[in-house]
């Protein structure tokens, strides 16, 4: 962007002053700054901006970026604004900011996400202003950025912005090369990105652009990780994965093993009638970013029917017969008790006849 161009793009006319540069930015940050301008061009006005700004810094003028006429805008458009001369062109090519949305599994283990865009490039040959600088005059308003509005009767009724050379007062024409329009052909881009294990909901990830394939991404990208919510899995902050297991009762009782959920696939738990609460080591989350994972602590429901069935009545019947009693099959504790009611039965029987 040339230095004509540079005060074009801000108003300005050629022989402005520092103070008028400052204040033209600083209303025009204002204005286009995409926290506060939700146009689908408030981006790439907003490079436009800090082009034009930096072209006339460059150019000799003596605005400070640290001056107060930089509130409003962001660090990183500050810190540009700031920089040296070497790194203009990476200073100015923004990066790519996309959002990745990933199962818990996939946050868990890592994995690889192909990314796909396109990025719309700026016009060289206008540097994205969609018009280039003639000199002069504006020949509409005659330089002074502004038009009368007329009454009914034409008698002078305010002004508004000149839409010849958009309040600048300096003749411009269109860009031919994009026809006015600031931009060209979009690019496809394509990348593979390998996600590390232990990501969490937020984490920025960067990735390097630029690469030296044809359909590699122009700049370089700034990934947003988004972790959806699981049907199963709850993560506590220490890396903790819970879960809890609707059971069958009778298998529970039975002593029987089951397969349960893990972020790495089923795995086989031997159930324990006394126990409902059960910890896998090492099968929860990362605790950091590429580090060990946490536990998995799985908590049971043991779910029995709400009525027996005829069927289930009969099984229940004849597996009380064995454990009930004085038999075998029951337990010592049984036993004992059994014993013990009896004796008080036979105690409690006697009870009004005994002499005193």
């Amino acid at each position: 962007m040339g230095t004509e161009n540079a005060f074009a793009e801000l108003g300005l006319a050629p022989d402005a002053t520092d103070s008028e540069v400052k204040a033209a930015w600083r209303r025009l940050v204002s204005q286009w700054h995409p926290d506060r301008n939700d146009s689908s061009d408030a981006v790439a006005k907003m490079q436009r901006i800090n082009q034009a700004f930096e072209e006339i810094r460059r150019a000799g003028s003596r605005v400070r970026t640290d001056d107060p006429a930089t509130e409003g805008a962001t660090p990183d458009e500050a810190d540009a604004n700031a920089r040296g001369n070497d790194d203009a062109a990476h200073r100015h090519r923004r990066p790519i900011f996309r959002k990745v949305k990933l199962r818990l599994e996939e946050a868990a283990v890592g994995c690889i996400k192909v990314l796909r865009g396109k990025i719309t490039n700026v016009c060289s040959t206008c540097a994205g202003a969609g018009h280039q600088v003639l000199g002069g005059n504006c020949a509409q308003c005659g330089g002074s950025g502004a038009m009368a509005k007329r009454s009914f009767f034409g008698w002078p009724s305010g002004y508004f912005e000149c839409d010849a050379c958009l309040g600048g007062g300096i003749a411009r024409q269109p860009c031919p090369t994009c026809d006015g329009s600031g931009k060209m052909d979009a690019r496809a881009y394509k990348i593979k990105v390998r996600i590390p294990h232990g990501v969490r909901h937020g984490d920025l990830l960067h990735v390097a652009g630029g690469r030296s394939r044809a359909d590699s991404p122009p700049a370089d990208l700034e990934i947003r990780v988004e972790v959806s919510d699981h049907a199963f899995f709850q993560l506590d902050a220490d890396g903790t994965i819970r879960c809890e297991i609707p059971v069958d009762g009778f298998a529970w009782i039975a002593n029987r093993s089951i397969q349960v959920p893990t972020v790495t696939g089923l795995h086989a738990l031997q159930l324990d009638r006394e126990q409902l609460s059960y910890r896998l080591k090492g099968q929860g989350f990362p605790v950091t970013r590429r580090g060990s994972r946490g536990d998995q602590v799985i908590t049971l429901l043991p779910i029995f029917p709400d009525s027996l069935s005829t069927d289930q009545q009969i099984l229940l019947d004849q597996l009380l017969a064995t454990t009930s009693g004085d038999g075998r099959g029951s337990d010592a504790r049984l036993r004992a008790w059994s014993r013990g009611l009896r004796a008080w039965e036979r105690g409690m029987s006697g009870l009004g006849s005994t002499e005193a």
